[in-house]
């Protein structure tokens, strides 16, 4: 068994954090040792800047939905220690990294954060670390600090992007990828989420042979369809939309996200009977919301508990997903084991994930004149809804579920350790070049 230190985030709740927590907790299933380092306690004597208090996973019921149309309101706790995700509290050690700013995108350490990730690394003692890339300017600083310490070095690399460089947030989540290129390109392997993503660190100099691509994967078992094994809030959610439709959105507001164009389609089409519900937060919440109570548009807010997310994804006949950038979605893919019927865009591996009749692709431009299309025919075709729900489903089973995922990393841990005598500073311009791991369902 192999001993993991692994650096991540536990809050606020993001992609990254259902990532890091859903694969410790998995390898910790499987017998491993996993020591979870990440930023929590601000530095002493100084001010930490979290995110708002509304987004942040660990706050009370009162703040964290204040405003929603919630009925289980009063039942929201904290995130990590709640039923929202896999509990952390087995692993080998939890250490906490004092930081300056954190967010759901980006972390300020503390000065002292790389002291003190050094000294914990020194005392743990693992055989390897295997960082899930926080966007912190500490990532630049792990390479060398792990060849310090003689330790083998993974990364799973989040950002969104979108190969075609089509808006302006593709190209400035280009420019993140130029911005970590050169330090990923010392990494020992790097995990990504597409041949799509591995193709852009590939053309910017990162050695195909560092790159390994590992989709995200969701457990089947959990994320399934109420007929399998209904969410216990599920019959509360029944009561409450009977008679209507459920149109879905789960994922932060943003400007990535490209929800203004989701409402404006659903305000031209106004499909009757049916309402569409918006979980998550962000930035842009309120001016998306413009003060105004509409009758079909549902803002329920950050939802922390998991049973509850189960249920809105096993109630929703349409998960819609507009964005304009971005990584491999698992609210995309928790929507799909659902048998929720699929409609998103091509950004990042969104669109690879729903190719080939698993759900209904759009382009990221036009995404509103697509949605008045798309919408009515969606309404009127509730078969048509049902076997893109199933097909959705049979996708998740052949190449995202969470126990491939899990034999794919273990592989590459594998791997890693049996080259640990590598120099990580191999220069990845070198002749002595291989394919590029596919060690996801591309390459069973």
């Amino acid at each position: 068994m192999v001993h993991v230190a692994w650096l991540g985030k536990k809050s606020p709740f993001c992609g990254n954090v259902t990532y890091g927590l859903n694969t410790t907790e998995a390898l910790k299933n499987r017998g491993h040792g996993v020591s979870f380092i990440h930023f929590d306690t601000p530095a002493a004597g100084q001010f930490g800047l979290a995110e708002s208090p509304e987004r942040q996973p660990d706050t009370s019921a009162d703040s964290s939905h204040e405003g929603r149309h919630d009925p289980w309101a009063s039942e929201a706790g904290n995130h990590e220690r709640a039923d929202a995700d896999p509990a952390v509290d087995g692993s080998a050690a939890d250490v906490a990294l004092p930081y300056l700013v954190k967010s759901q995108v980006y972390t300020i350490p503390s000065p002292g954060a790389q002291r003190e990730l050094r000294e914990s690394l020194e005392r743990l003692q693992p055989d390897l670390v295997h960082a899930s890339l926080t966007l912190s300017p500490l990532d630049f600083r792990l390479p060398e600090l792990c060849q310090q310490l003689g330790l083998p070095l993974v990364a799973t690399f989040h950002p969104a992007f979108d190969a075609g460089l089509r808006n302006l947030a593709a190209g400035t989540q280009q420019l993140t990828y130029q911005l970590y290129a050169r330090s990923l390109a010392r990494f020992d392997r790097v995990i990504v989420f597409s041949a799509l993503q591995a193709d852009v660190l590939e053309r910017l100099g990162v050695a195909a042979e560092r790159l390994a691509v590992i989709p995200n994967g969701v457990d089947p078992q959990l994320w399934c369809p109420a007929e399998q094994k209904p969410s216990e809030a599920l019959p509360e959610l029944r009561l409450r939309f009977a008679g209507q439709r459920v149109f879905l959105y789960m994922g932060r507001l943003s400007t990535e996200k490209n929800v203004e164009a989701l409402l404006r389609a659903w305000r031209l089409v106004r499909p009757a009977g049916c309402v569409l519900v918006i979980v998550g937060d962000g930035p842009l919440r309120g001016a998306l919301q413009g003060g105004r109570e509409e009758a079909d548009v549902i803002w329920w807010g950050y939802e922390p508990r998991q049973h509850v997310r189960v249920a809105l994804q096993q109630i929703a006949e349409v998960f819609l997903l507009p964005s304009l950038v971005e990584g491999l979605s698992l609210a995309l893919l928790e929507a799909m084991a659902s048998g929720t019927a699929c409609v998103a865009t091509d950004a990042g591996a969104d669109g690879e994930v729903l190719e080939g009749g698993a759900g209904i692709v759009m382009r990221t431009q036009g995404v509103t004149t697509q949605l008045r299309t798309l919408l009515p025919v969606l309404r009127d075709q509730p078969v048509l809804t049902a076997e893109l729900g199933q097909r959705a489903r049979r996708r998740v089973l052949e190449r995202y579920g969470l126990a491939s995922n899990i034999d794919a990393v273990e592989r590459l841990y594998a791997e890693v350790l049996a080259g640990k005598d590598v120099a990580l500073s191999r220069s990845p311009g070198s002749d002595n070049r291989r394919q590029r791991p596919r060690t996801g369902w591309l390459n069973p």
